[in-house]
C-alpha cells in the first residue's frame, strides 16, 4: 500500500473517536497499573503535563513527571529509566512528541505494563525518523526552530502560532517563557528498540498539528497497532485537551471507568 493510499484510508477512519489498529501488542487485556510516568519533547519541560497529572492524581494514580535534559538520546532515555527504577508496580509510559523516541527505548523496561504516545514520534528499532518525516509534508512549526550554536529553540511566533495555537495566548506566553532549549545531538539519536512491539501501546493523533504532520502520526499509531483516539487539537493536546488524554491514559493503566 503506498502513503497516498493509507492516508485515504485513514481519513475515513477518523470519523469515529477511536482507531484500532493491526492486531499486535493491544490484543489481550492491559495490566492494571496505578503509576504513571511522563515524558515531555522540545521545546518544554516536565510542568507541561501538569493538567494530566492533577487528574490522574484525583483518581487515584500515581503521577511522575521526568525532567527530560534534551541532550542526547541515551541520557535523555537514562533519565527516564532511572524514574522507572523507582516505581512499585506496574508503570503506564507516556511519552509527548519528541519523548515518544524515549519511550520506544525505555518502555522495554520491566516495570512498563502500557505505552502512550500523545502527538509522539514512534520509530522503529534502528529507523532514521528524519527520513521517515521527509515522506510527508514538512509541518509549519520545523520553519520557526533557530539555533544558538548547538542549542535550540522555537521562535515565539512559531511557539505561539504552530505549538500551541489552541491555547489562550497569555497561557502560551507562559510556555514559551519556561521553553528549554535542546542540543542538536539529541536529533541524531536512534533508538535501538522498539518497545511497541511487546507492549500494549495508545495513541493520541492531534489533528490540527502543526508541529508533527497528522498524517505521520496516524500512519505511526497504525504501524504499531495501537489504540487510537482523534483530539481536534494542536500539538499540545495534553494542555487544551487533558480530560481526552488523561482518559486515554486510564485506559491503558486498566483504570477506565
Amino acid at each position: 500500500m503506498n502513503r497516498r493510499t493509507f492516508v485515504s484510508m485513514a481519513a475515513l477512519g477518523a470519523a469515529s473517536t477511536f482507531i484500532r489498529g493491526t492486531p499486535a501488542a493491544t490484543a489481550a487485556p492491559v495490566p492494571k497499573a496505578r503509576n504513571v510516568v511522563l515524558v515531555h519533547g522540545l521545546f518544554a519541560d516536565g510542568s507541561s503535563w501538569s493538567e494530566v497529572i492533577a487528574r490522574l492524581q484525583k483518581a487515584g494514580l500515581n503521577a511522575t513527571s521526568v525532567q527530560n535534559p534534551l541532550t542526547t538520546l541515551p541520557e535523555a532515555v537514562a533519565s527516564a529509566e532511572r524514574v522507572l527504577a523507582r516505581q512499585d508496580g506496574p508503570t503506564v509510559l507516556v511519552g509527548h512528541s519528541f519523548s515518544g523516541m524515549i519511550v520506544t527505548e525505555a518502555g522495554v523496561h520491566p516495570n512498563v505494563s502500557a505505552l502512550v504516545y500523545v502527538a509522539a514520534r514512534a520509530p522503529d528499532a534502528g529507523e532514521d525518523y528524519a527520513a521517515l518525516a521527509k515522506t510527508y509534508p514538512t509541518p509549519p512549526a520545523s520553519a520557526g526552530i533557530v539555533f544558538d550554536g548547538d542549542e535550540g529553540r522555537l521562535s515565539e511566533e512559531a511557539f505561539l502560532r504552530d505549538f500551541a495555537g489552541d491555547l489562550p495566548e497569555a497561557k502560551a506566553k507562559v510556555l514559551y517563557a519556561v521553553q528549554d532549549p535542546f542540543n542538536k545531538a539529541l536529533l541524531a539519536g536512534k533508538t535501538t528498540h522498539a518497545a511497541w512491539r511487546s507492549k500494549p501501546s495508545f495513541y493520541a493523533v492531534s489533528t490540527e498539528d502543526r508541529t508533527i504532520n497528522p498524517d505521520l502520526e496516524r500512519f505511526m499509531a497504525k504501524r504499531m497497532g495501537a489504540k487510537t483516539i482523534e483530539v481536534k487539537a494542536s500539538h499540545l493536546s495534553l494542555i487544551s485537551h487533558p480530560e481526552e488524554i488523561t482518559r486515554l491514559i486510564l485506559e491503558a493503566a486498566g483504570q477506565s471507568t
